[in-house]
């Protein structure tokens, strides 16, 4: 069983920047793809970035190309997320995604999945 857990969410201005960060635990775990997700209120759930397991391919919402940054420790079992040039609309709660196979984590139905984090940018 794989458990994904988040930090670093907050309230930030437009223009500024935050990290988030998943801790992954489970069996296996430096071989899964690992990813993040968000879903603004009253909207979906939309893919944002992953990485697979050894981070030599990264793959970004068109969204969020040039601004976020996702990278992996697999020391560590962490997954990040640098998040530069926030805007009001990146305003969402963002989880952390875990799978065996890239092409589920990059098509919403991941095995697993955080809890979430709030990330909330003011104009």
């Amino acid at each position: 069983q794989v458990q994904l857990v988040e930090s670093g969410g907050g309230l930030v201005q437009a223009g500024g920047s935050l990290r988030l960060s998943c801790a992954a635990s489970g069996r296996g775990i430096s071989n899964y793809a690992l990813g993040w997700f968000r879903q603004a209120p009253g909207k979906g759930r939309e893919f944002v970035a992953a990485t697979n397991w050894n981070s030599v391919l990264t793959y970004y919402a068109d969204s969020v190309k040039g601004r976020f940054t996702v990278s992996r420790d697999n020391a560590k079992n962490t997954v990040y997320l640098q998040m530069n040039s926030l805007k009001p609309e990146d305003t969402a709660v963002y989880y952390c995604v875990a799978d065996s196979l890239m092409t589920k984590v990059r098509a919403i139905t991941p095995s697993y999945w955080g809890p979430g984090t709030q990330v909330t940018v003011s104009s």
